[in-house]
């Protein structure tokens, strides 16, 4: 992507991924539900008790329907700054590699580590929200709301408690935005060449698409240690049990056994997987708008 639309701004591609990320949102508002039965899924330890279906059969009977829109405040409000700053980072990193590497266009390699360093420079902003959506999204948790949330951390752990999980969730985001933009660049290039807007529109879906199933399946493992490290109460003087990402794969790996490392894979891929075509075709359908703006302005 970073070799497109080279004569745009950064702040284009920075509005492009709000426009995408509130497109997106609004497209799969109703899988906002999965989000939360995702959570539940991985913060279960031992043998999963239930699925997907079942999981939301058991959250409603036991604790009523509107328990599934509980957490969703902090992802709603995340969803514009946090595609912004995926694909506004995602084309400054192309940039600033191809020139490091003397690359005149962008290369499957190049894609791959600009996806990462995307996803990277992304999870410096979600860390928060992230962390009040888990703590809400608990079975357990007697939270009142998001702000509620924010004070009892902040009062019991401080201002960095609220970034309690950022390793994992650095590894999370780099994996997926790696896979992500990755699949991209390669699918882009196996598709036939589009004869139309139309054709393009649907090239930018399909390879989004492929592009969020492989980064959903390269991070779950990487999310379910981010649940379970968020989820964790801190109890002053104790270690937690789950910590660190890679020790903490290791942990769940050895006593539940590999499946336990996708848990909540099916409901967390429902909505990634259409939402990362959604978002490559609006990005760059609002870049192409931008382009021609951007180019009427110039001219003048």
């Amino acid at each position: 992507m970073a070799d497109q639309k080279k004569s745009l701004p950064f702040i284009a591609n920075f509005a492009a991924g709000a426009i995408a990320g509130v497109s997106e949102i609004l497209t799969f508002y109703p899988l906002g539900t999965c989000g939360y039965v995702k959570t539940r899924m991985q913060l279960e330890t031992g043998k999963s008790q239930h699925g997907l279906l079942g999981s939301f059969r058991t959250i409603i009977k036991e604790e009523g329907a509107g328990r599934l829109y509980r957490g969703l405040v902090p992802p709603l409000l995340l969803e514009a700054p946090k595609r912004a700053v995926k694909f506004a980072a995602n084309d400054f990193w192309g940039k600033t590699y191809m020139g490091l590497f003397g690359e005149a266009k962008m290369t499957q390699q190049l894609s791959v580590l600009t996806g990462c360093s995307a996803g990277a420079t992304e999870s410096f902003v979600v860390v928060p929200f992230e962390l009040v959506k888990i703590k809400l999204q608990d079975k357990t948790s007697t939270f009142k709301g998001p702000m509620d949330v924010v004070k009892q951390v902040i009062k019991t752990e401080g201002v960095l408690g609220l970034y309690a999980g950022m390793e994992a969730t650095f590894w999370r985001h780099l994996y997926w935005n790696g896979g992500y933009f990755g699949c991209i660049f390669q699918v882009r290039a196996l598709l036939p060449k589009a004869e139309s807007q139309q054709g393009q529109l649907l090239n930018n879906f399909i390879s989004g698409s492929v592009g969020g199933f492989a980064g959903t399946v390269v991070n779950t493992p990487f999310d379910v240690v981010k649940s379970r490290i968020q989820g964790t109460a801190k109890v002053p003087g104790v270690t937690p049990k789950y910590n660190w990402t890679y020790p903490a794969l290791v942990t769940i790996f050895r006593e539940e056994g590999a499946a336990a490392l996708y848990k909540g894979f099916l409901p967390k891929v429902l909505r990634l997987a259409p939402g990362g075509g959604v978002l490559l075709l609006v990005v760059e359908f609002t870049l192409g708008c931008l382009e021609q703006l951007w180019t009427a302005i110039y001219i003048m």
